[in-house]
Parts: structure tokens; sequence; C-alpha cells
């Protein structure tokens, strides 16, 4: 399941009403958390232990719906990250604007050492 954030669906409303232009980001990064994430982006992403957002990438959307493409992989936990089960995209790598949010199929536990690969076509955007 997933969700566009209160950010984006204003930003939609205001572009596809003549209102305002906006226009796409030139990436957009994963983030993760330990809950779920809300549309109005006050859910608690991940800090410390050497996390960051990485950049993820997406195939063609179709029938209604939108894929990553690609392994994402973070790098090495230097601490406990607990138990990772959602997900963010973000506009920016640090601080921006959430974009969308949802939730693996599966929680990991992620440790001291261990390194967090989601792979291709882990993350989905549906369109409701």
């Amino acid at each position: 399941m997933s969700a566009m954030s209160d950010y984006l669906e204003l930003k939609f409303l205001d572009h596809f009403t003549g209102r305002a232009a906006t226009s796409a980001p030139a990436a957009v990064y994963l983030g993760l958390s330990t809950a779920s994430m809300n549309d109005d982006n006050s859910g608690t992403e991940l800090t410390g232990n050497n996390y960051s957002r990485k950049a993820v990438t997406f195939a063609a959307a179709a029938s209604g719906s939108i894929s990553s493409n690609a392994a994402v992989e973070f790098d090495a936990a230097s601490g406990s990250w607990g138990t990772v089960s959602h997900w963010a995209i973000y506009d920016a790598s640090s601080s921006g604007n959430q974009l969308f949010h949802g939730s693996f199929s599966q929680s990991k536990v992620i440790g001291s050492g261990d390194i967090l690969k989601v792979a291709s076509g882990s993350v989905t955007i549906t369109a409701a």
C-alpha cells in the first residue's frame, strides 16, 4: 500500500488546474522508517548509525502503478537501525519534501554491520 503526501497532493492540484506550474525533481530518494509514515510527513525517518537516503529510479507507470527498477543499497549500519518496515520517497537527499510513502511486504531487522539492499521492484506506488 502506498499513499501520496499532502505536499504532493496540493502540488498536483495546483498544477493540473492551472494555478501554479511545478516540475519533476531531478532525482528522488528512498528513505526508511521503523513505523508508518504519514501523509503530513509526521512519521519518523531513520537517523544516525550511518543511515542516509539513497537515490531510487522507477520504470514507466503502467496499469495504475509504478515500481522501482533497480536495487537500492544502503551503507553498512554502524549501529542498530531497528526493524525497518516502511519507506518514503523524497525530492532531496536530505530535508526536502516527502512525495510518497508506503510499507515493505516484509520488515527486516538491521543491526551494526548489516547492509540493507532493497530489491528492484520492491517499492511500488499505486494510484488510488
